[in-house]
């Protein structure tokens, strides 16, 4: 018995990196999963691999900043499953956020516009667009992805921050306008993760993952299979009593003093002295 057994899992972003993980363990707990991504070929790619491992999935493309293509997706879902249990809004404008999204002397008013479009509005439209079939089978879970970025100030990437924390805002009034009705809404705020992408970038290799490291309080940087398990906790029965919250899954990145790292390295100089 899987801890998702028969359960109707939308996850986005889902044809590469966390998203991709995601989705496979998730169908790897009994989920019927279904994986929604902008790419066509990557969604049915990683839907076609879940299969080949003796999960059920279907591959759906469709495009978070585009309100039709939201409400296509959810009615292509239903039609094919006949109910629908889970939503994870995991996508993201990250192509934006890695390339023009800059500090405010370069800001771009598109690459905000975009991000905001796709990030945010998208996120609300696909929990407007779900609420009605999740209501039909008694309630359900919605799981959003939010980020540290959303917490705490960075150098760059500040318009995917500023979305970030309108996230956790709207993951709060869903779960206080859908709670009674018995939707729970939460959101997930991962912290440096590795990942193909995080690599190519230098953010969790090099110099740069090992500042990353030194500030986080365990021994190791997160994996998508941290996020993935924190995915099936809340689309399970297991999490019946938690909603409303902005869960960190970030190796404690944001639970300590500014001056951590820095003392750290000072006792063990000590240490060693």
């Amino acid at each position: 018995m899987g801890r998702l057994d028969e359960k109707v899992v939308i996850v986005t972003g889902a044809a590469s990196g966390i998203g991709a993980t995601t989705a496979a363990i998730v169908a790897g707990e009994g989920a019927k999963v279904v994986v929604a991504d902008i790419s066509a070929d990557k969604s049915a790619e990683q839907a076609e691999s879940i299969v080949r491992a003796g999960g059920e999935a279907v591959s759906i493309a469709f495009d978070l900043g585009d309100v039709k293509s939201i409400e296509e997706l959810i009615a292509a879902v239903v039609a094919h499953f006949g109910r629908l249990d889970v939503v994870h809004n995991n996508a993201a404008a990250t192509n934006i956020a890695a390339t023009i999204d800059g500090p405010f002397e370069t800001a771009d008013p598109q690459a905000w516009d975009d991000t905001f479009r796709i990030n945010v509005r998208g996120t609300a439209m696909m929990i407007k667009t779900a609420v009605p079939h999740l209501l039909e089978q008694g309630g359900g879970s919605i799981i959003n992805t939010s980020s540290g970025a959303g917490a705490a100030g960075d150098l760059g990437a500040t318009a995917y921050g500023a979305s970030k924390a309108a996230i956790n805002a709207v993951t709060m009034y869903a779960a206080t306008q859908l709670g009674k009705r018995g939707i729970r809404v939460n959101a997930i705020a991962p912290g440096l993760i590795v990942t193909p992408a995080s690599k190519k970038s230098g953010h969790s290799s090099g110099e740069m993952g090992d500042i990353a490291l030194a500030n986080h309080l365990t021994p190791r940087l997160g994996t998508p299979e941290d996020i993935a398990y924190m995915v099936v906790y809340l689309a399970s029965d297991e999490s019946r009593f938690v909603t409303g919250q902005i869960l960190g899954v970030d190796g404690g990145v944001l639970a300590h003093q500014p001056y951590f790292s820095e003392f750290t390295s000072l006792f063990q100089q000590g240490e060693q002295g």
